[in-house]
């Protein structure tokens, strides 16, 4: 690396490229020989150009305003190169004009953040996770375009007040197919995602400070929504003459008899069915979600279901024991199904998992602890929250039973 460098710094006007009359004025960097033009944007008239001097003439006002400009460039270009030499690094034209740009420091944004989470999460997150990334993302460039006009901003720009109006707008948010606006849970999601692509700018050293520093996410805790036996048999009992929803409420009752998720459900296959150290079948499986193993023994109303479909053309096509149906359109056809079967409550394929650990299990005496390890959790406490929610239950059941009692005691004082 060279010890001295020659620095030379020109201000010219391009008189060869004239429009009106007026010249594009450049700035023309040389070290060691080497030289990058920067553009001014700037133009002068070519009669009141000094080539010599590299400025105007005159004295008026306009013109004593662009030579304090060109004055102004030629010690800012001046001092790029003496923080360059100062910092020990290598001096080019082009290093001279990036520092004066801007341009020699990575400024990454936040489309750069989410590009490179994209390709790094890569095989590493499943479908699902992947899709709610993709979702907030879409609010996000939504967000920017609507408080901001812009699709993209700096890192180092953002601060708390950022994350503030992105809640806000979150909340206000109305979706165009339908009029529910978000829950306060669903737009904590989607501020917690973005805090996980933040803190991966933290940690490759995209942003020296943490715009989430001060921001507490209030998450409001919500019961698991699960079927009653008497709303599990109702669904159990009712026939479809339609065929797809029949598939639908077999799918269901089967995940309600086996804990399984949607997508553990339908890429279920002949493979996953064994022998069981009972000499019962089970089901060996390793759940998309955790990848975690779980082994699973079939209960009855669950082989039944299996044997309604062993010989279904669609599932035998697609190699699996379900014929496939998407999460979106399942859930759709529960909402019909839960209005045949006059059940209230907002069915999704989940609440079959929930009742399973609820209804199935926990109610009739299995212990918390083998609940727990037939749905594949690896802490019990994440499955002491369905002990809770029967513990509400047993609670409610107490009290209408009190009122009841109470209810007896008067009528009996009465007649007496």
């Amino acid at each position: 690396m060279r010890s001295s460098n020659t620095l030379g710094i020109l201000l010219w006007a391009d008189l060869n490229r004239t429009k009106d009359n007026q010249a594009s004025i450049y700035a023309r960097i040389t070290v060691n020989g080497k030289r990058a033009t920067l553009s001014l944007k700037h133009k002068v008239s070519v009669s009141d150009w000094d080539a010599h001097r590299g400025r105007a003439r005159g004295t008026n006002q306009k013109v004593r305003k662009l030579n304090n400009y060109l004055e102004q460039v030629n010690s800012d270009l001046f001092t790029c190169y003496q923080e360059l030499k100062a910092e020990r690094k290598l001096i080019t034209s082009k290093a001279i004009k990036a520092r004066y740009l801007g341009e020699d420091e990575e400024n990454h944004s936040i489309m750069d953040i989410i590009r490179y989470h994209h390709e790094d999460m890569e095989g590493k997150l499943k479908w699902g996770t992947q899709k709610n990334y993709y979702t907030t993302e879409k609010y996000l460039s939504k967000f920017l375009l609507k408080r901001f006009k812009t699709t993209d901003m700096y890192l180092r720009e953002l601060d708390y007040n950022f994350i503030l109006k992105f809640e806000k707008y979150l909340r206000g948010y109305v979706p165009t197919d339908h009029q529910r606006k978000m829950g306060n849970n669903t737009v904590m999601k989607h501020i917690e995602r973005f805090r996980k692509l933040i803190n991966l700018a933290l940690k490759l050293g995209w942003i020296e400070k943490d715009p989430f520093i001060n921001f507490k996410a209030r998450i409001i805790k919500t019961e698991r929504g699960f079927l009653s036996s008497d709303e599990l048999n109702t669904i159990e009992e009712k026939q479809f003459t339609i065929e797809r929803l029949q598939l639908v409420k077999d799918l269901f009752v089967f995940s309600c008899y086996t804990s399984l998720s949607y997508i553990d459900v339908i890429n279920l296959t002949e493979d996953n069915i064994n022998i069981g150290i009972d000499g019962e079948l089970w089901i060996h499986y390793r759940r998309e979600k955790t990848t975690k193993a779980i082994r699973i023994p079939l209960l009855p109303k669950a082989e039944q279901i299996m044997e309604i479909y062993k010989n279904n053309h669609k599932s035998k096509a697609q190699g699996s024991i379900f014929p496939k149906i998407s999460n979106q359109k399942l859930n759709s056809y529960l909402k019909e199904i839960a209005d045949v079967c006059g059940i209230k409550k907002n069915l999704t394929f989940h609440i079959a998992r929930h009742t399973f650990a609820t209804t199935v299990t926990l109610s009739n005496g299995i212990p918390i602890e083998t609940v727990s390890k037939l749905l594949g959790h690896s802490k019990i406490s994440t499955t002491q929250i369905y002990a809770k929610v029967l513990e509400r239950k047993v609670s409610e059941d107490m009290k209408a039973l009190k009122t009841k009692l109470q209810i007896q005691r008067k009528s009996n004082s009465l007649s007496s």
